[in-house]
């Protein structure tokens, strides 16, 4: 027999399986000797109060063996014979296109300009001990692309637009762990996601496909309105184009609009990343001056208000965390975090951000968003001593306006410089975050801090432009056989979103493909 159940469970009941075996058979009245399996469907913390719940939805197993999987197996044919479509990007949103190309039965050829994933981590270490960014492999490019080496984390709010499910269990069937499909937060973690971006890869060669590293693509095949391939490394690759080359691809952009294919400004958020001691945030969220104790994890939090009619939120927050410098160029200094899997890190992270929308910038440029991207990150690159030392300031300080003359210790490698960021960013940033800060500080007593440090500057929370694509066939609204993709072309906002694109791209070229 098979029973499922919504349960509330304490910390300890939930951390432990025998524990919770127990409590299933005490609460529902049969016996534990004949419950031969166990497994957590969804998993959730609910920490609205002092007393700490984990709320979980189980499968009991009563005198049989479970006949399935945890995870749904996908089957990859050979496709080796099969047409071909080019891929461009290696992040989630391609390699997700390129895994559901082949279980459509065309093979893909992945161009990705940045290293394997291995690789690329050489460049990630190089940051901190030379000051210097290489601008083609780094935090945002290289195999796996912004998400790899930021976080993993696959919580996302898009849940119209394809299977989430299906995403998760790809994930798994990689060698992600399977508490990805119950958690109501799911996280790979920064340590254990490369081995399953490898395994995604070696999926798309063992079925025939190609994956090309340092193969940047420098402009589109074009015969008339149609894309019949593209330029890389001066080599020609033929096939319809599934373009998902991620938010900080800016040559990309540049091509596009001197090749007037039609792409619009887009509103994205800025603002600074903002470490805690992850102590104090365990303390403040599970209600607790001893923290977390043994059975929770690293708290996690959420903010959101309004300030002046634009939008202040906490955005990808990294328990247990770190700050990384996340630039792709010279002269500019940007920052994301990052948690490994056991989120143990002695400092917590989010980015704290202020809603920028496209009319809030001067002009018609269809650049004119990434322009003003690009200067605040400049600014931010001069005052770090022109280096990769980030400017930084104690967050009670800044709501103050008043310059820090010591800074607390930081996850942040290259180091930290103390600055009056309430000065030089720009006041539609630095007002609202100021009033958004007091507002999070009357929500959670203790969150607005002097033990909390704002690090200059969180700007590539999402792409400046968005490229046109039809609703329908998701092709470029002008050009035929060009499939605008991800978080790149502005329909994505995080790994599972842009997977879930990715695979909807692949369906399209799949039908124009086969239908033209």
């Amino acid at each position: 027999m098979i029973q499922e159940y919504q349960i509330r469970v304490q910390p300890h009941v939930a951390a432990n399986e025998q524990a919770l075996r127990s409590w299933l058979a005490d609460e529902y009245g049969f016996d534990v000797r004949t419950m031969t399996a166990v497994r957590i469907l969804r998993r959730s913390i609910d920490a609205r109060q002092r007393t700490i719940f984990v709320n979980l939805k189980v499968r009991c197993y009563l005198n049989e063996q479970p006949q399935q999987d945890e995870f749904v197996v996908t089957h990859y044919p050979d496709v080796s014979s099969a047409p071909q479509a080019i891929v461009v990007g290696a992040g989630p949103g391609g390699l997700f296109a390129a895994l559901r190309l082949i279980e459509l039965g065309i093979r893909p050829i992945v161009l990705e300009r940045g290293k394997d994933v291995r690789e690329r981590k050489r460049d990630l270490a190089q940051i901190a001990k030379t000051q210097q960014v290489d601008t083609e492999s780094n935090y945002c490019f290289g195999e796996g692309g912004a998400g790899a080496y930021s976080d993993g984390k696959l919580y996302t709010r898009s849940k119209k637009r394809g299977s989430i499910e299906k995403i998760l269990n790809v994930f798994c069937q990689h060698g992600a762990s399977t508490n990805i499909l119950a958690d109501a937060h799911p996280h790979i973690g920064t340590d254990k996601l490369p081995r399953v971006i490898e395994a995604m890869r070696n999926t798309i060669l063992e079925s025939g496909g190609e994956v090309h590293f340092q193969t940047k693509v420098t402009r589109l095949i074009l015969e008339g309105s149609r894309v019949v391939g593209c330029f890389a490394a001066d080599k020609e690759f033929l096939g319809p184009v599934i373009l998902a080359t991620g938010h900080s691809a800016r040559d990309v952009y540049r091509y596009l609009a001197e090749a007037k294919i039609e792409i619009e400004a887009k509103g994205i958020a800025i603002g600074v990343r903002l470490e805690h001691p992850s102590e104090l945030i365990d303390q403040i969220q599970y209600h607790n001056r001893q923290g977390r104790g043994k059975y929770l994890p690293a708290a996690e939090y959420s903010f959101v208000t309004q300030v002046d009619g634009r939008g202040v939120y906490s955005f990808c927050m990294c328990p247990g965390g770190f700050v990384i410098p996340a630039a792709t160029d010279k002269e500019q200094i940007v920052v994301n975090g990052m948690s490994p899997s056991n989120r143990g890190g002695q400092w917590s992270n989010s980015g704290m951000v202020v809603e920028t929308r496209a009319e809030d910038i001067e002009g018609d440029d269809p650049l004119r968003v990434m322009h003003y991207q690009e200067q605040i990150e400049r600014d931010c690159w001069q005052q770090g001593n022109r280096r990769q030392t980030a400017p930084a300031q104690r967050m009670a300080d800044f709501v103050n306006n008043r310059l820090s003359y010591d800074l607390p210790k930081s996850s942040y490698a290259p180091g930290l410089i103390s600055s009056p960021l309430h000065f030089w960013l720009p006041k539609p940033i630095s007002h609202r975050l100021q009033e958004g800060f007091k507002q999070f500080g009357r929500m959670s007593h203790g969150f607005l801090s002097n033990e909390a440090t704002m690090i200059g500057v969180e700007t590539r929370t999402s792409a400046p432009v968005r490229i046109l694509r039809d609703a329908e066939s998701l092709m470029h609204i002008r050009i035929q056989g060009l499939f605008p993709c991800g978080e790149g072309a502005g329909y994505a906002g995080g790994i599972v979103s842009a997977g879930v694109d990715g695979e909807r791209c692949a369906e399209a070229l799949a039908h124009y493909l086969f239908d033209v």
